[in-house]
């Protein structure tokens, strides 16, 4: 059983027991439950519910593993050619480390 679940604004597939990265969550601490409602899709075993825009009563308990992470660090490059312009900048993401607890739907 698997659902498609929109968390801050980005859509996850999400499975019992997975590790997912999402965008950083604020106010939440390690080992603390959160759960999701905007569940826009659910497949429990071939049988599919598709939300219009989503599936009522489903949600995704979530349980916060670290509530900070950094992420890879992103290069930002601007260069015009034969202009002497450059422009080197950079950041690295926060994210949140989530487990996946329970799909219930």
């Amino acid at each position: 059983m698997y659902a498609i679940v929109e968390i801050q604004g980005q859509q996850f597939k999400a499975e019992e027991g997975k590790k997912l990265f999402v965008h950083h969550i604020k106010d939440v601490e390690a080992g603390k439950t959160v759960e999701f409602d905007k569940v826009l899709l659910v497949d429990a075993d071939g049988a599919v519910k598709v939300g219009a825009p989503t599936v009522e009563g489903a949600k995704v308990v979530v349980e916060v593993v670290n509530p900070l992470v950094k992420g890879d660090k992103v290069i930002v490059f601007k260069m015009k050619r034969r202009k002497d312009f450059r422009k080197k900048n950079g950041h690295r993401e926060q994210f949140t480390e989530v487990v996946i607890k329970q799909v219930v739907a």
